[in-house]
């Protein structure tokens, strides 16, 4: 489940202007400006502290983890975070989204999918895995959200496939891929045939021609004369 155990989210609703300045002092002091909205309610401009949403990002369950979130002066509720914005050279936090979670009502998703153990078509046949599909959308009650989808690989052969149709399914979660998709497969190395060096091209006839001609126009005259 991604329901986490870290701590619970604190936010403190923003006034007054939400233009680039006002971001900027926001994170001058320490924090990061974020929007929270769904349920049914309306969207509130609030901050949060950079330190814990990076925790969240980085736990296993990464994006997914459902957690509590405290909004000053509000009431309780579950939420995740649902978009993100980076600093492209250092790579801080600059602005997130998050979403209230029903906990009885179901959700689209996308979780990674893990390979396990090494398939017998690359350890023995020469071939090489291809993880084609890293992530599929499931749906589910927020509580069965899974961190990941782990498939076992280990009896796949050469040019064997891994697909949707093949992912350990369950009661609780329902694949919204088409079963027939291809999560991963074992192909054959393929090697790059040598380049062909290529030949001179071959001086036309007519320069050839030319040139004979070239030469024995003296002699010609010399008869003549």
């Amino acid at each position: 489940m991604a329901v986490s155990t870290v701590e619970a989210v604190v936010a403190t609703p923003r006034e007054g202007k939400f233009n680039k300045n006002a971001a900027r002092r926001v994170r001058v002091a320490g924090k990061i400006p974020a929007v929270v909205y769904g349920a049914g309610q309306d969207a509130v401009a609030v901050t949060v502290d950079p330190k814990v949403i990076t925790k969240i990002l980085h736990s296993e369950s990464g994006h997914n983890t459902i957690f509590d979130l405290n909004i000053e002066g509000g009431k309780a509720t579950k939420a995740m975070i649902v978009d993100w914005q980076n600093e492209p050279i250092k790579g801080k936090l600059l602005h997130i989204d998050l979403k209230r979670i029903a906990m009885d009502k179901l959700m689209r998703v996308s979780v990674p999918v893990q390979l396990i153990g090494v398939p017998v078509g690359v350890k023995s046949q020469g071939g090489i895995m291809e993880h084609v599909l890293r992530e599929v959308e499931i749906e589910c009650l927020p509580g069965d959200i899974p961190s990941h989808i782990d498939v076992d690989v280990t009896g796949v052969e050469l040019h064997g496939v891994v697909r949707i149709a093949d992912l350990p399914h369950s009661g609780s979660i329902k694949f919204l891929g088409e079963e027939d998709a291809t999560v991963a497969h074992v192909t054959i190395i393929k090697e790059e045939a040598p380049a062909e060096v290529e030949a001179a091209p071959a001086e036309p006839e007519v320069a050839k021609k030319g040139k004979a001609e070239t030469a024995e126009a003296p002699a010609a005259d010399a008869k003549k004369k």
